[in-house]
């Protein structure tokens, strides 16, 4: 792991400790941006490409951690926005690699619930193209493929902004 990866980790550790959050658009890749892709890989450890899951339609990536307390937070607004607009948007999680493994996310995924499609970020292909401050950061991307909404931390307006995206 090189020292951006442990930099990003120690910058989330502390938000997430001090119980800083940051609003929409203050941070990350610029709103308006076309959405970057990459190769991550599946939790079953198969190489998976970001891009052709943007390219499908509107969308809701999350850059998560399993002990991340803001992304425990956003978590029950991830579930009902995935309940509500299941059919029309596809959800996304990307799991940064910082003291996890495929395995433990694998099975947080079983034991929580979380729908979509869940990928792991190895090399922090996707943390480094989005420009990720920090985990519970989301972005949305409308079906033009550009940027619509960042926001990071536990509390978040997803269902406007999956609206903007529609």
């Amino acid at each position: 792991m090189d020292l951006k990866h442990i930099l990003r980790g120690a910058t989330a550790f502390v938000m997430m400790t001090a119980g800083m959050t940051l609003a929409a658009q203050e941070s990350g890749i610029p709103v308006g941006s076309k959405a970057p892709g990459g190769m991550l890989e599946g939790l079953d450890g198969k190489p998976a490409d970001l891009g052709a899951l943007v390219a499908k339609g509107p969308t809701v990536i999350e850059f998560w951690a399993t002990w991340c307390e803001n992304c425990k937070d956003l978590e029950p607004t991830l579930i009902a926005a995935q309940k509500k607009y299941g059919g029309k948007v596809q959800f996304v999680g990307v799991s940064v690699s910082v003291n996890q493994s495929p395995e433990l996310v694998k099975r947080y995924v079983a034991k929580h619930g979380l729908a979509g499609v869940q990928l792991y970020d190895r090399k922090g292909v996707a943390v480094d193209a989005y420009d990720v401050p920090a985990t519970s950061f989301v972005v949305v991307i409308n079906k033009a493929g550009k940027i619509i909404y960042t926001g990071l931390g536990g509390k978040q307006d997803l269902d406007a902004a999956i609206k903007k995206a529609l």
